[in-house]
């Protein structure tokens, strides 16, 4: 079963807003080398939205080509409309070495549960990787509800998880009540992420990871364990970078804590995304010497 520390990997550009592969090269070998147990390949941090189909593809095959098998590869899909997700898990399915897919629900359309469900069931028909659903509201106003989360999982068994990007942990924990032995739980949210392990999730798909692997990864295994003390202490280390890498938008801030470290060339995304504001920069610098 999958756990620990899964980072939702930035995509590198340069200032054109070209993909620096490069950089993506060196992002995805640390990563690896501090012990993340998967990466997110097209995700939300990785600025999906903002890529074509062609570069989707490309981009994937560079992060599994670099990964090499040595951690899991986790394909993110899902668009407004089923149709085009499920055209998209089409041209996934021909791809080698992806481990799962995770599948966002439906943003700007605002489907009812009924909707929702049947979104994903087409989603789970389509892949012939297992699925990971992806509710994310802050970002798509559409909420999975847990009565729904739990119907798919019953119904499908390679709908194999969730990652919950909500915060909410009375939800984590009522999924935690209702699920099948084998359905994984992931925070999607750093900030809460210590509390949704120890309440049982199985890890995090983090965004503070990309700056802070080798962090976050013992965090998780702090957690796992059961070593509340020590996981504790670490925790409120990282809290500040929690708080920060979400003064703007993300991946803002990441890709400029990144850039600052000297991980990528530029701190550069696609717009309508722009890099972080000055303001912001000094304090970030701060934080990032706060913990090295």
């Amino acid at each position: 079963m999958l756990q620990g520390c899964i980072t939702a990997l930035v995509t590198p550009m340069f200032a054109d807003g070209s993909i620096d592969y490069e950089s993506l090269d060196n992002l995805v070998e640390w990563q690896v080398q501090s012990g993340v147990s998967g990466l997110i390949a097209n995700g939300s941090t990785g600025e999906a939205a903002n890529l074509s189909t062609k570069e989707t593809i490309e981009l994937i095959e560079r992060i599994i080509a670099k990964a090499a098998g040595r951690v899991k590869i986790i394909v993110g899909a899902g668009t407004a409309s089923t149709a085009t997700t499920v055209t998209f898990i089409e041209r996934v399915n021909n791809l080698v070495g992806v481990d799962y897919l995770m599948c966002l629900t439906p943003y700007y359309m605002r489907p009812t549960q009924e909707g929702l469900y049947q979104h994903f069931a087409a989603a789970a028909k389509a892949s012939k990787f297992p699925v990971i659903l992806y509710n994310v509201p802050g970002r798509t106003g559409c909420n999975l509800q847990d009565s729904t989360t739990i119907r798919l999982a019953q119904d499908f068994p390679n709908i194999v998880g969730l990652k919950d990007a909500t915060g909410d942990l009375p939800r984590c924990a009522n999924v935690m009540a209702l699920k099948r032995d084998d359905f994984m739980l992931f925070s999607g949210d750093d900030g809460t992420a210590l509390a949704f392990m120890l309440l049982g999730g199985n890890g995090v798909i983090s965004v503070v990871s990309n700056s802070r692997p080798v962090q976050m990864v013992e965090l998780c295994k702090l957690a796992l364990a059961g070593d509340r003390t020590s996981a504790y202490a670490l925790n409120q280390k990282l809290v500040p970078f929690y708080d920060s890498f979400f003064w703007e938008a993300n991946p803002i801030p990441v890709k400029w804590a990144l850039f600052h470290e000297g991980r990528m060339k530029t701190p550069e995304l696609r717009l309508p995304l722009t890099v972080l504001d000055k303001k912001f920069q000094e304090p970030m610098i701060n934080i990032l010497n706060s913990l090295q």
